[in-house]
Formats: structure tokens, sequence, C-alpha cells
């Protein structure tokens, strides 16, 4: 039987009954065809994309099934689950199709911080409407309408109920710490962010969902949602990257490998490897830019978005007249054939 992606979660529930979040302990891309057969049987799976809430009789099923096709480590969360009085949910996606469900949701999610999927290698549509906006407190999820009662009865027993955040994401840490990695503060975060093996993140550093690093880089400035940094390219402090949300952008904004962000300086456009932005200049895609050859000559001007994805740019701000100007190693006759191309 096809499978795309499955996971056993426990979560939380709204007093109204509704799933404010899961957690998935080892989610897994494209499960064995002997795994997702004995796991229909025990739950009376019969395809396409589902999440089943699983009760004890059924975990107990699962934990027998998990066994007899010797996925020893899906067993052993069952045997953690047992007795919990959490609410149990099994998700199985046959294919990528736009999540149905908050379980779903955080399947996916999980899938990305648990790097088992690349940003932008997910169906995600719609996902907003299906994630409820928490209260992510010292005592977990709780719902918003839930969250005065349970500030009182803290109170009554003598205690203050700590509100982190109220989001539709909680922080990655929380579900995920990837392998090789050094966060300074983990609630800047969030779940769905890929932080690639090597990477540390400053206490200033901030990751979005579906948006993230592929290797080695130091990231003590923004990376926003949908935005991926290439191995061995570092975000300076207060450096921010274009979201595809953010300001009608529908270009999917990228750094490319070995490249620097200065500190304090904003990009709008995709970049290819080995380039330099220079500290405190922001460029955007409409933003004109005068090209220099190796011998500083003035080749011509051009909007930003010409240069998405070259490689060896270096941005800078002219000091003495204010205009934005990018250098290369490549002569000014080849610089020519490259913009007229765009022309």
């Amino acid at each position: 039987m096809a499978n795309f992606a499955f996971g056993l979660g426990v979560g939380t529930k709204s007093s109204a009954g509704d799933w404010l979040e899961v957690y998935y302990n080892a989610p897994l891309l494209a499960a064995d065809d002997k795994l997702i057969g004995a796991v229909s049987k025990a739950v009376d799976y019969t395809g396409g994309n589902a999440a089943i809430e699983i009760n004890a009789a059924a975990l107990k099923k699962l934990e027998e099934a998990f066994l007899s096709v010797g996925a020893e480590d899906q067993a052993v969360i069952t045997e953690v689950l047992e007795g919990s009085k959490q609410p149990l949910v099994l998700c199985i996606l046959e294919t990528d199709a736009a999540p149905g469900s908050t379980a779903e949701v955080y399947l996916k999610l999980s899938l990305l911080s648990h790097r088992l999927v690349k940003p932008h290698g997910l169906n995600l549509t719609g996902m907003f409407g299906l994630l409820p906006n928490v209260a992510w407190t010292s005592e977990g999820a709780i719902a918003l309408e839930d969250l005065p009662r349970r500030q009182l009865a803290a109170r009554a027993q003598g205690r203050v109920l700590d509100v982190l955040s109220v989001d539709k994401f909680p922080k990655m840490a929380n579900y995920v710490v990837p392998t090789g990695t050094r966060i300074g503060d983990a609630s800047r975060i969030r779940l769905g962010a890929h932080v690639g093996e090597g990477t540390t993140v400053m206490h200033e550093g901030f990751i979005n969902f579906n948006a993230g690093t592929l290797g080695v880089s130091m990231v003590e400035g923004r990376i926003s949602a949908g935005v991926v940094v290439g191995n061995g390219s570092d975000i300076g402090g207060g450096a921010s990257t274009m979201g595809t949300l953010s300001g009608g952008n529908n270009v999917v904004i990228s750094v490319g490998e070995n490249c620097l962000l200065g500190a304090n300086a904003g990009l709008g456009i995709p970049l290819g490897d080995r380039c330099t932005l220079e500290a405190g200049l922001y460029v955007t895609g409409g933003s004109k830019v005068t090209v220099l050859d190796d011998q500083n000559q003035e080749v011509g001007v051009v909007k930003a978005s010409e240069l998405a994805g070259k490689t060896d740019l270096l941005f800078r701000r002219n000091s003495q007249n204010g205009r934005i100007e990018v250098k290369t190693n490549k002569s000014a006759i080849e610089l020519n054939e490259e913009l007229h191309k765009h022309n």
C-alpha cells in the first residue's frame, strides 16, 4: 500500500474537543509497505489521508502490529504511551495532498523539523486555517477560550500560569532538537523550521516555518517563511530576508552557498553562490543597481531582480553618492553580454 508519511502522535485538545497540537516523536517518510499493511489491519485503515484517534485497545493492537514487522522503534512509542490520558492520533498520509486536519499539519511540520523533507518539499496549502491560535504556557498548549479558567485555577493553588506566547506555531525545540545544532533562544525557531547539521542560531536569530538552513551556517538575523539558506552561508546580526508572503512578493527568496549577509542587511532577491551583501544594505527586486567591472568602471544599471541567482557578486552602497553597486570579477564585455540577455 502506497504511503507518503506516517506518524503516531500524542497531543492536546481544547475543552470543546478540538485538537490544539500533536507531538510526533518519530515520524516516518515513505514508511515500509509491510508496516503500513500491518497497521491498516490493526486500525481498519482503508487508504487515503487520515487522522485516526487511538484508544487503549487500538494502541495495544498497534504495538503488536509494529512488532510483527520488526518496527521496534515505533513499538517503543506505544509502550511509553500506554496508560496515557492524553489524546492519541495515528496520522497516515497516502499522498502529499493539501492537509485536511490539524494533526496532518503537525505531521508535515514535524517532517520538516526532523529534516526528513527540505523546505518547499511539502504541500502546505490551507494550513493556516487548520492551525488554531493557542496559548503556549508553562503547562502546555491551552485553548484561548479555556485560558482564563486555567489561569484562575492556577492562582487558586498559589501558582502562576506562565503564558510564553500566543501563536499558531509552537517552538520547534519542544518537538525536536535536530542533531548537530546550537540554539541560543529556542523560542525564536518555529516548528516547521529546517535547521541543518552544523547550524548555530544565536539569541537574536529567527527561523520561520518551511524555511531554514541546509548545512553549516551562523544565523544571527531573520530567516523568514519560505527562505532557504545554503551550506556555508551566514546571516549577520539584525539581517533580514523577505518572506514569500511579505509585501505581496511571490518570488521565493534563497541564499546560495558560502554567502554572507552583513549586519542589518536585507535581502529581497534570490542569491547565487559566494555572494556578499554589505552591512546595512537592503536590496529588493526593484532596487536599481549600478554594475561595475573589475576596474570599478560602470557597465550599466539594472534592476536587482535581473541579478537573481547570479554567483560571485558583491552588493554595496557607495558612501559618496548613495547608489547601490554590484561588483564581479568578470570583464566588462562578459558583463554586458550577460546583462543584454535580459533586456
